[in-house]
């Protein structure tokens, strides 16, 4: 359901290095959401850090667009990073699984595509040197 990866890096430094991920792999970031933040502006204490990047290729995602324009509702992927357990971790909803609710058989390769650039780009950010 969600490929996850790992890393000792605090969420702030994660954030950064997933910013540069996504464009070193020709993705873009189309909104950042701080959870926290959000939250706390509306009254509510929430102490984890957890930010959630929305990202797209926008190649791909017209690929799948053009097929059935009821997919945008899962659009765009997003990719969360909050801290668990003593780690800081890059979570996201496996695309391959979203599209599959849509019953569109003949897009699974694009949908595989694009979660393999996912995971390679949440790899990328959670590296040391990364």
């Amino acid at each position: 359901m969600l490929i996850k990866t790992f890393t000792d890096k605090p969420v702030a430094e994660t954030a950064d290095a997933l910013r540069a991920a996504v464009d070193a792999n020709h993705y873009g970031v189309m909104q950042v959401h701080n959870l926290r933040e959000t939250l706390e502006n509306k009254g509510v204490d929430f102490r984890h850090a957890c930010m959630i990047f929305e990202v797209c290729q926008p190649q791909q995602a017209k690929r799948v667009l053009e097929q059935d324009i009821s997919v945008s509702t899962a659009l765009p992927c997003r990719i969360s990073i909050y801290e668990e357990g003593g780690k800081t971790v890059l979570a996201a909803l496996k695309p391959s699984l979203l599209l599959a609710m849509f019953g569109l058989p003949h897009l699974e390769s694009v949908a595989q595509e694009v979660e393999d650039s996912m995971t390679k780009i949440m790899k990328e950010a959670a590296r040391a040197d990364g």
